[in-house]
């Protein structure tokens, strides 16, 4: 039977959520077509009725890991920054096995495409212009500067062969996660840009919008 997405046991659990956890995991290790509901029934340890009993259909029971994981993967980032849970070591290393699941489910989710997943990335991108706003980022654009984040943040699991093989590690497991969470940490927390050259990119990309927006009304 497989494990809990949430780390508890799995009496603990009710029918509906082992099912949800099996499915979770089949479908990131094989994809939405690679995963039968008698493959899922299986890893529950339920039957492939009762399955069916409670989601109805295979893309039924996708719809719900999307919606459990992208709830989940928000509430674990809520309980960290605005909870001030970030300087509680224990409380990270307890939640890195849920978070690293979830995060390789929505990347392989998106990956197969679907209204659902879909939906997803523009909820999280909704989700990163609030951050924004209430943060008190300054951005002449911040859907733009969202909808970059969360594409940068998923693009590192998209990318997890090409990375994994560059640190030597396997990036979805544990060890390699942290490594990749460092990674990440540095990468925005250092500039890459002084502000002189920002501003400077800046204008030189809003010439080149204000070029392409003549163009085309010309056209």
């Amino acid at each position: 039977m497989v494990e809990p997405a949430g780390g508890r046991s799995p009496e603990d659990l009710t029918a509906r959520a082992r099912i949800r956890d099996a499915a979770l995991r089949l479908f990131t290790e094989r994809g939405i077509d690679g995963a039968t509901i008698r493959d899922i029934a299986a890893a529950a340890g339920v039957s492939p009725g009762l399955v069916r009993h409670h989601f109805g259909s295979k893309e039924a029971l996708r719809d719900a890991c999307d919606a459990h994981a992208l709830e989940r993967l928000t509430r674990l980032q809520a309980e960290i920054f605005d909870e001030g849970r970030l300087a509680d070591q224990g409380f990270l290393l307890s939640i890195q096995p849920t978070a690293l699941l979830l995060q390789n489910y929505l990347v392989r989710s998106m990956m197969d495409g679907s209204d659902a997943a879909a939906a997803m990335f523009d909820t999280a991108v909704r989700i990163g212009e609030r951050w924004l706003a209430g943060a008190r980022v300054e951005s002449s654009d911040p859907r733009a500067f969202a909808a970059v984040m969360v594409a940068m943040k998923l693009g590192v699991f998209l990318l997890h062969e090409q990375l994994s093989r560059v640190l030597g590690v396997d990036v979805r497991t544990p060890a390699g996660h942290a490594r990749l969470l460092k990674g990440m940490v540095d990468a925005t927390t250092y500039p890459l840009l002084t502000p002189e050259q920002a501003e400077q990119l800046r204008a030189a990309v809003d010439h080149l919008l204000a070029s392409v927006t003549q163009s085309r009304r010309a056209g």
